[in-house]
């Protein structure tokens, strides 16, 4: 095989597993619906991480000691006065309904809406906006898959 062919593959299989790492994401906020849950700020922002807001979701918080192992996760949401709360947490993929597809194999339960990424000067503001009590809108696809698309007031 020659040079360009050989680069032209190592191209492709780079970008296939680019396509690979953002398809949850992108799945989400392509195909997703849009939920609204409540959101709390956990930390500052990060100079090394860039301009992003850590968020912490109340009404979704889990017991780790009722599901055993890590590992695979599912909470069903329920609507709760406006607004989008945990239902039931599950190892096996719920049937039906809105969902959110999860890990918790390491200390913290991910579900992939953890840090809100944003310009610098909106990262601050966000976090002031946080502080004062704020909703997340997220949307979430057929599979689980979830992306936070905005945070706003009350």
């Amino acid at each position: 095989m020659n040079r360009i062919a050989s680069t032209a593959v190592i191209a492709l299989g780079q970008l296939a597993l680019v396509g690979v790492a953002v398809a949850p994401q992108l799945s989400a906020r392509v195909l997703g619906d849009t939920y609204v849950v409540r959101v709390a700020p956990v930390d500052p922002v990060d100079p090394f991480r860039g301009a992003y807001v850590a968020l912490d979701y109340p009404d979704l918080h889990h017991d780790p000691s009722s599901s055993g192992d890590g590992g695979d996760l599912y909470v069903t949401l329920v609507e709760d006065g406006g607004v989008w709360t945990a239902g039931e947490w599950s190892r096996e993929r719920p049937a039906d309904g809105p969902y959110l597809a999860c890990d918790d194999r390491s200390w913290q339960v991910r579900c992939g809406i953890e840090s809100f990424f944003l310009p610098q000067d909106r990262a601050h503001e966000t976090e002031r906006l946080l502080q004062d009590g704020a909703v997340a809108e997220i949307t979430v696809d057929a599979r689980g898959n979830a992306a936070v698309v905005g945070v706003r007031a009350r």
